[in-house]
């Protein structure tokens, strides 16, 4: 991510009220970058972006994805060069709740976004963000690769394959020429960071057991997932941005971006550390109640994105859980949530490369 690069330019970000969407305003604002968001309301009380007051420095347009008019309106009356669609109904569990509107707002969502695209000759650059749990999930060791099977279990999962394919015919068929914008999509591993209060997420979870005390419940304790700090894969996605912005189209592509491989562990290391700092003698439990379908075993190939991206994870797993439990407690100490953010994208930017090891 070069800051000079992003000083001035004019970003579209759906998806700004969010958890990743409030780190990625953040950052961008400070960075000089003239922002517009297109969310609907945060979700959870409290949440980062209002305590943060991410809509401080930006224009904020609350409205859903869903309603082509509205996006299609927001995004040409601001003029973007570059857009980041991270909207979404992001939650496994939900989906199986819900799943019209889960794919409703994943799959036609996306549709409204990249046709709102075609109608802004400003924009020069596009980045869909889904997820590593795009892929057809064969339980294998190996990790999946930008080329491998598109699939999804659970209504959530598909619908984020189902978002990959759309992006993919939209491009082949209206992108592929000359001057138009060249689109890429970005598949994250499992993200965590400061100012997470997303239900049936495990760290945001396990964080207010802690606060309101009790045992803390784990469905699947034993599953493995690529886990890495919100920093890293916007880190990603900004330098994709970039390249893509450049006009190469070989970078007009998917893209993996997770953790190295110690990074890759089951659930209960990433419990059993967060209660080593701030357990306090609080313990976990296996629940044996029955439970919709979970992938056990998630692993991303990076190979990609270090060699043709020069990107690579900059924290490992135990600076990440370390900077997940400094955040919260100073914002359980009342500390300035945006100084809290700030601070660590300055600490991220200056750290090199990761250090693995605890």
């Amino acid at each position: 991510m070069r800051r000079e690069f992003w000083e001035g330019k004019r970003v579209f970000l759906t998806g700004h009220t969010g958890f990743k969407g409030s780190w990625l305003s953040t950052w961008l604002q400070d960075a000089g970058t003239i922002v517009t968001g297109f969310s609907l309301l945060p979700n959870t009380q409290p949440n980062l972006f209002d305590s943060s007051n991410v809509s401080d420095q930006m224009e904020s347009v609350i409205a859903d994805i869903r309603n082509f008019g509205e996006l299609s309106k927001a995004m040409k009356d601001s003029s973007p060069e570059i857009v980041i669609h991270m909207a979404a109904q992001p939650i496994v569990r939900e989906s199986y709740d819900d799943p019209l509107a889960t794919y409703s707002t994943n799959v036609l969502g996306t549709a409204n976004l990249l046709q709102a695209v075609r109608q802004t000759p400003s924009i020069k650059a596009v980045i869909n963000v889904t997820t590593d749990k795009c892929y057809e999930n064969k339980e294998r060791l190996a990790g999946y690769r930008e080329d491998d099977e598109m699939g999804g279990h659970d209504p959530y999962s598909s619908s984020k394959g189902c978002s990959e394919l759309v992006t993919a015919s939209f491009r082949r068929s209206f992108f592929f020429h000359d001057n138009s914008a060249n689109i890429a999509t970005a598949r994250a591993g499992n993200v965590i960071g400061g100012g997470d209060w997303a239900r049936d997420r495990l760290v945001p979870d396990v964080l207010r057991t802690l606060q309101t005390g009790g045992k803390i419940d784990l469905r699947n304790p034993d599953s493995t997932r690529p886990w890495q700090h919100v920093l890293e894969p916007l880190s990603g996605y900004l330098t994709l941005a970039e390249k893509l912005y450049e006009g190469d189209q070989s970078y007009a592509s998917a893209w993996n971006f997770g953790p190295e491989e110690e990074g890759v562990q089951p659930v209960r290391v990433i419990v059993e550390y967060l209660l080593e700092k701030l357990g306090d003698g609080a313990t976990w439990e296996h629940t044996n109640t029955e439970q919709p379908h979970e992938a056990k075993l998630l692993k991303l190939d990076i190979s990609k994105a270090k060699k043709d991206l020069g990107w690579r994870p900059r924290w490992d797993l135990y600076r990440t859980l370390d900077a997940v439990v400094s955040w919260h407690q100073g914002w359980l100490g009342k500390k300035n949530v945006k100084s809290l953010m700030l601070n660590q994208i300055i600490e991220f930017e200056s750290t090199q490369t990761s250090n693995n090891g605890r």
